[in-house]
């Protein structure tokens, strides 16, 4: 039986372009970019072209990106980055990614006090509940917000943190790791300090990632000592052919990003359709509110979710109830348990991630196999 790949979200596959790019510059742009003579000069321009396309489709300036190994060092970079000196207050949303959350953790031992800011039943920002009245807004020295959810493909509400950050000048971290090459992304319109993405989650390559630092943010970076480059604020020689391969990747979704996302919200809305009339009751968690074109997070009331997990790893269904970096836990989703779904409902949650390789005959495949396991264990 063919699996069918609908896990997205914990990684994609390489475009081919992508693997041709790598491969390319592996043997053709081999050089220490560091280095002076002919070889070096040309690696470090394969890297500054695609450090420059790559700002340019994300409305950033070459200056303000940072090369990274990927979406979790970047969120640890800015988290530990922007929380130095006295401790005081990080707020943050409820279910972030744990790259984020263990980050914060670290500086919750280190004497800081972490403040989670409650959201409605979709999973967006409430302001109007007490949380978010009774911070001491003050104090707050980070908000550290998931724009993206890994698990829902809910898209945040910016607004009420934006408006905060700006009155009471503290800086905002992005977690852009499941928005950027799905979702139009400008830096500059966004008002961030600082913005994480990871390649290999756009059909790029598994290594390589970047932090957007906005050009007047005031970020630690000496986590990394031992060389001067990307400009003193991360050591270690950069992977110049990664780099390129990255910067393809989002040039091949920025050519195409109206008509894949069309497509892929077309193909999720008739995988959510199919699953309601061949396996309902059904119930989309976060369906009332933006989301990413490739997501959908559904419940199956009454079916325990491991077991539906397990069984359709059998049938060749690849997918997930949690990001892949907490596989492995029993624990419910925190940004389920959040937007106030009941036991059956959170614990019965399957996330399907399609990507742009995704067909339609895998979609309805998928959905009849997916029904005959829900019904044979319901």
């Amino acid at each position: 039986m063919s699996a069918i790949y609908l896990d997205n979200n914990a990684t994609t596959q390489p475009l081919p372009e992508v693997i041709e790019t790598v491969a390319r510059h592996s043997f053709e742009s081999y050089g220490n970019p560091s280095s002076r003579h002919s070889l070096g000069r040309k690696a470090r321009q394969v890297l500054e072209n695609s450090r420059e396309q790559i700002a340019q489709i994300l409305g950033a300036t070459p200056g303000e990106l940072l090369f990274t190994s990927g979406g979790t060092e970047a969120n640890n970079l800015a988290v530990f980055g922007l929380t130095t000196g006295t401790p005081a207050t990080i707020a943050m949303s409820p279910g972030e990614h744990p790259s984020n959350r263990e980050a914060c953790r670290v500086r919750q031992q280190q004497g800081w006090r972490l403040e989670t800011l409650a959201v409605d039943g979709s999973g967006r920002f409430d302001p109007t509940a007490p949380s978010w009245n009774e911070l001491n807004w003050n104090d707050v020295r980070l908000a550290a917000v998931i724009l993206a959810h890994n698990e829902t493909g809910v898209i945040q509400s910016l607004p009420p943190f934006m408006s905060r950050a700006a009155e009471f000048g503290f800086p905002v971290h992005l977690d852009g790791v499941q928005a950027v090459g799905k979702i139009p992304i400008n830096f500059r319109e966004l008002s961030a300090t600082t913005l994480s993405f990871g390649a290999h989650k756009f059909h790029g390559p598994r290594g390589i990632g970047g932090l957007l630092i906005r050009e007047d943010a005031r970020l630690s970076t000496d986590f990394a000592v031992g060389g001067l480059q990307e400009s003193g604020r991360r050591a270690g020689t950069e992977p110049v052919a990664l780099a390129a391969g990255m910067a393809k990747a989002i040039e091949l979704w920025h050519q195409s990003r109206t008509g894949t996302s069309e497509r892929m919200i077309q193909l999720r809305d008739r995988l959510e359709q199919q699953l309601e009339a061949l396996a309902g009751p059904t119930v989309v968690n976060g369906g009332s509110a933006p989301r990413l074109p490739n997501t959908l997070n559904v419940s199956f009331p009454g079916v325990d979710g491991e077991a539906l997990l397990v069984a359709l790893d059998l049938e060749g269904v690849c997918c997930s109830l949690g990001s892949a970096c907490a596989s492995g836990s029993i624990e419910p989703t925190p940004i389920l348990v959040a937007m106030g779904l009941s036991p059956d409902l959170y614990r019965s949650a399957l996330r399907l991630t399609l990507s742009r390789l995704t067909s339609q005959d895998e979609i309805d495949e998928a959905a009849r196999r997916i029904a005959g396991v829900v019904k044979y264990l319901r």
